[in-house]
């Protein structure tokens, strides 16, 4: 499965649509309003976005992928008031002080420093702007299979950089001198084994899993009733 083709199936899915639409809301969109989605990917979100500050507002979708850009900007071609970016959040192609709202939906578990991406939007922030911060923690997925505990430490060991990036959202936005407005967790219980794949392509990571020494050949997900959860911070700061 290509990464578009599983971001496409995690936001159709239902915990996909639900913690997004919560994540929405807490952006408290308005008309006019410029807003900014770090790693935005192959422009997912960005509809949304633009219907919430209405054509009067700016949208800039910013993605360091250039193939994920040129994604988004096929989609969103009749949107004209969204600008797609290819750049680094580290060091965003932006001027300072002229941003209202931005998001960033599971994007900093990937990047190699995320407090200096906080930075960043404290520097592109307008004074009382919000950020709102989607951002699981892996070592809070928790697999009813006798393969769980090693493809969970393949997970938090091999796939994803900053494993525990959930738990650190607030202290890392605080650090940024941004002031944290609240800090919630969404955690799905899910007992669909292809709902989990859509979420979480678990087929997929444990043969890579096995490959890695992690499970022995034998492992696999079980073909009886099924369950796993997982642990999504969501915290909502603003800038001074």
């Amino acid at each position: 499965m290509t990464t578009i083709a599983y971001l496409d199936k995690l936001a159709a899915s239902a915990p996909g649509r639900a913690y997004k639409r919560d994540l929405l809301t807490m952006m408290d969109l308005r008309p006019g309003q410029t807003v900014l989605d770090i790693g935005c990917g192959p422009g997912t979100d960005l509809a949304d976005l633009s219907d919430g500050v209405t054509p009067s507002g700016t949208v800039i979708g910013l993605d360091h992928d250039p193939a994920m850009a040129d994604q988004a900007r096929l989609r969103l071609a009749d949107r004209a008031n969204v600008e797609i970016r290819v750049g680094d959040a580290h060091a965003m192609p932006l001027d300072d002080g002229t941003v209202d709202r931005a998001r960033t939906d599971r994007v900093l578990q990937h990047v190699p420093d995320p407090g200096r991406v906080l930075a960043e939007f404290r520097r592109v922030a307008r004074p009382g702007a919000t950020i709102a911060m989607a951002e699981p923690d892996w070592h809070g997925l928790l697999i009813d299979s006798p393969a769980g505990p090693g493809l969970v430490r393949y997970v938090t060991t091999e796939v994803i950089r900053n494993p525990a990036i959930g738990r650190s959202l607030a202290r890392l936005a605080e650090q940024a001198g941004l002031t944290v407005r609240t800090a919630t967790v969404f955690s799905p219980v899910i007992r669909d084994l292809e709902t989990a794949e859509q979420l979480f392509g678990l087929r997929g990571t444990l043969s890579r899993a096995v490959r890695a020494g992690y499970l022995d050949d034998s492992a696999d997900l079980g073909s009886g009733p099924f369950l796993v959860s997982c642990t999504l911070f969501m915290v909502v700061a603003d800038a001074p």
